[in-house]
């Protein structure tokens, strides 16, 4: 069945190691490759059950690159392959005698992909030794966690999941999958370089982004709180339970009655923070207490008739507290299951808190094939995360996973014999000068019609703008969310677009959309299932419309099949809730959220870019169009990768959880230094090594906190510079820890409309003619760095409603017809008279 599956015939080498390398070959197995994975004599080099997770659905066989018999076994494979995926620091490989500019110029129609920890043409870091904490540490991971970590005094603070990889994976297969797609028009492949330090700056495009001069009313009560201590050098010494009374009512957690906690997140929405005050019998007595309702939240608040408004974030103090006390009342009253529950079947956004031992074990995970158990041959019964992206037309066969196979060279010369009839040769007559202007964009003339809203959904149209897809965004008339989420999250979700504001659902509307999908390759939403023929967007009316439009559907809780929990709404923190992250980050009886805004919901923006990528690859090799789909819930599973699965006798879900976690142990701690922090992640192997020098002689024959105390003294009499120099030459892991602030200082500079793939790891562009009219730093679109195809600067985001009448006109109506449009309120020039109301 799964020589059905859209990448089925394609042939991949996988010579990864560790996380990102091994994911990206699994995705691509998961998607229907054939995959052979290489490990050295002794095995992977890392050593975790995670990798039977990571190999699954591959061929794994053993080859030494270091002796002529394995380097000429290894380059034959090669010579069958179609990807060949590498993840070593730049120019390890080669050394190793698989060199892959040879081998695509021997194949120019291969398609090799790089994945290091630092950009190749990083100078300073190439060399590194680049592991998940190191990459981290460096790239502001571990002191931007957020308002709540600054308020009680943990910075830096320490993270165990491995988000570079988790982006840098989606961002790579994304890459893969594109050159597949352009590969099959023109014949010719590409080298691909995604380093997991750019996906991760990427990935936490919400933390790194300035906008100067916001006004007030953006700002919540912890940064107000965080200014305030700071103008009167107060300590920044908050605990837990004072935090608490800092966050919005419909923003936060309650205690329940079964002694576990429910987070509420309804903020910004006006239906669902109505919905959630009725639902626990709260709302008519807070409007008897004079809760306003403004009708208009995008006019100034100057003109408003309350001083807030139901559905508006943040709420001011007063309100805040008045609220959050009733509501702790009530929540007491209920389990956090049975509100959970309630919030689902009522359309309100919540869940309970849940461990990933949990989450992993819950029935709707498994009824939806967000898990799927695996026959292992060393676990036994293993659940593991379901596909991180699937297609409706074929999701039973993409949850029949096989769990990783052992095998020698024989069989995989036999399986890579398999090699896909649907291989295009290569064009004689072309070479990569040939391509130029739009045509060395991958998606030059893929048009997409994007519905989405919030982060995930804008974020996964937006993605493929980069590489030349036009983005025509579709927002009704009047907004649902309030300007914090509905304007101010779009200076990153909507760059790129021209944005339509139009009435769908109505008689004239209903014919404007069918034009536009007649000339879309893609429409784009995000909603659970149940919202999809209300909307009408059945592939029965949209193949009506557009035989060959791709139908892209990204949600919550949403998985290959249909579970309890299908159609609950939801947002990133609610799948960081209900699936471990919060009660890791913060401990299980204090959750917190990751504080990394859009932690999930930008990884789900690049999973439904990925599928779509895909959808078009397979609509070029077979004519058919494909309804993609991806959710939070998935990409949850990609980010927990180490220890998002479960079998009998597995060891405890221990992994460091809690404000107090500084890392995984002595050799792998947070430590302060005479002038700073770094973060040193050793191993015991590492430890002949620390020998070597006299600030550690003796340090072997400690236990962990011996070592641990040892280890505090000594690196706190050196300056940060002398220990990362000591420890890179003796290529121990080490990396100082850096703030995103302090990468912006150093890597920002004036747009100049390019991508800063050319700078290195970090690249920042600064807009002082930002439509919005406020100075804008923003990361640069910069991690994918194709060899051949073009990575286009995007135009900044556009005041809604700004294209309006030009997507109109380029569909052919005259300028009476929607002048008409707009008069009848079909359509509107905008939601407010300027960019960002305040």
């Amino acid at each position: 069945m799964r020589n059905t599956l859209p990448l089925a015939g394609i042939n991949v080498i996988d010579f990864g190691q560790y996380i990102a390398g091994p994911a990206v070959a699994m995705i691509l197995a998961d998607l229907g490759a054939n995959v052979v994975h290489i490990d050295p004599p002794g095995g992977p080099l890392w050593n975790d059950p995670a990798n039977a997770v990571l190999n699954r659905n591959k061929l794994c066989i053993t080859l030494d690159l270091k002796t002529r018999e394995g380097r000429e076994q290894a380059l034959s494979l090669c010579a069958s392959a179609d990807v060949i995926i590498e993840n070593f620091r730049p120019g390890k490989l080669s050394q190793l005698g698989i060199d892959l500019d040879t081998l695509r110029v021997a194949d120019p129609r291969l398609i090799t992909l790089s994945v290091p920890g630092f950009a190749s043409n990083d100078t300073l870091r190439r060399e590194w030794k680049a592991t998940e904490a190191v990459i981290s540490a460096t790239s502001g991971v571990f002191t931007d966690m957020g308002f709540n970590r600054v308020l009680m005094g943990c910075n830096p603070s320490f993270s165990p999941l491995a988000l570079g990889s988790a982006y840098a994976t989606t961002l790579a297969v994304s890459g893969v999958s594109l050159a597949l797609y352009a590969r099959e028009k023109h014949g010719r492949g590409d080298h691909v370089e995604v380093p997991i330090a750019a996906a991760l700056m990427e990935g936490l495009s919400y933390n790194s982004i300035v906008i100067d001069s916001l006004p007030d009313r953006y700002l919540t009560m912890r940064e107000r709180e965080i200014a305030y201590r700071r103008e009167h050098g107060l300590e920044m010494d908050v605990t837990y339970e004072d935090l608490q009374e800092f966050l919005d009512p419909f923003y936060r957690t309650y205690e329940c009655k079964d002694g576990r906690f429910f987070y509420v997140v309804c903020p910004s929405h006006r239906n669902h923070a109505k919905r959630c005050l009725q639902l626990v019998g709260l709302y008519d007595e807070l409007v008897e207490e004079g809760l306003p309702d403004v009708t208009d939240l995008y006019q100034p608040m100057a003109e408003w008739e309350g001083e807030t408004s139901i559905g508006v974030y943040p709420l001011p103090a007063n309100w805040a507290a008045k609220i959050s006390e009733k509501m702790k009342r009530v929540f007491i009253s209920k389990t956090s299951e049975e509100w959970g529950k309630l919030f689902g079947e009522n359309g309100i956004p919540g869940a309970p808190h849940r461990t990933t031992q949990e989450w992993v074990n819950s029935q709707h995970c498994n009824e939806a094939g967000l898990i799927v158990t695996v026959e292992d041959e060393t676990y036994g019964q293993m659940k593991q995360p379901g596909p991180l992206v699937w297609f409706e037309e074929m999701a039973d066969q993409m949850c029949d996973v096989s769990p990783s196979r052992k095998g020698d060279f024989s069989e995989a010369v036999d399986l890579f014999s398999q090699r896909s009839t649907f291989s295009c040769a290569t064009p004689s007559h072309i070479s990569p000068l040939d391509l130029d202007g739009g045509e060395k964009q991958w998606l030059n003339g893929v048009r997409i019609l994007d519905l989405t809203n919030v982060i995930a959904g804008p974020h996964s149209t937006a993605f493929l703008g980069r590489f030349g897809a036009k983005v025509t965004k579709l927002d009704p008339t009047t907004p649902l969310y309030d300007p914090l989420i509905g304007v101010l999250f779009s200076v990153l979700s909507n760059i790129g677009k021209d944005s339509l504001l139009m009435d769908m659902l109505t008689d004239q509307g209903k014919e404007v959309f069918e034009k536009l999908v007649k000339n879309s390759d893609v429409v784009v939403i995000n909603a659970p299932s149940r919202q999809v023929e209300a909307l009408g967007l059945s592939d029965d009316r949209l193949k009506a419309i557009n035989p060959d439009v791709i139908f892209c559907r990204l949600d919550c809780l949403g998985g290959p099949q249909r579970g309890e929990k299908t159609d609950y709404i939801g947002y990133d923190d609610i799948i960081q809730a209900n699936s471990g992250i919060m009660s890791r980050f913060g401990g299980a009886q204090t959750p917190e959220e990751h504080a990394h805004l859009g932690t999930l919901d930008v990884n789900c923006g690049f999973a439904g870019g990925l599928s779509i990528a895909v959808a078009l690859y397979h609509r070029e090799r077979t004519g058919q169009a494909l309804r993609a789909r991806t959710s939070l819930s998935s990409t949850t599973n990609l980010a927990q990768i180490k220890y998002c699965y479960d079998y009998a006798g597995r060891p405890p879900f221990n992994e460091p959880s809690g404000r107090e976690a500084l890392g995984y142990g002595s050799l792998s701690h947070i430590y302060q230094t005479s002038d700073g922090w770094l973060y040193l992640d050793a191993s015991e192997n590492d430890l002949p090594t620390f020998e070597l020098l006299k600030h550690f002689q003796g340090v072997s024959s400690l236990d962990d906190a011996q070592r641990k105390a040892y280890f505090t003294d000594a690196l706190a009499k050196q300056s940060s510079d002398y220990w990362i120099n000591t420890f890179c030459e003796l290529d121990i892991a080490a990396a100082e820890i850096k703030s995103i602030e302090w990468l912006r200082e150093q890597y920002s500079r004036k747009n100049d409309d390019r991508v800063g793939s050319h700078l290195g790891s970090y690249a920042f562009s600064i807009y002082d003619q930002h439509p919005s009219g406020l100075e804008t730093t923003i990361v640069d679109h910069y991690s994918i760095r194709p060899n051949e195809a073009e990575i286009i600067a995007l135009k900044q985001t556009e005041r809604f409603g700004a294209s309006s009448r030009k997507v109109l006109e380029a569909l052919e109506l005259d300028a009476g017809a929607i002048q008409k449009l707009v008069d009848d309120g079909i359509v509107s020039d905008g939601w407010s008279k300027v960019f960002l109301p305040n």
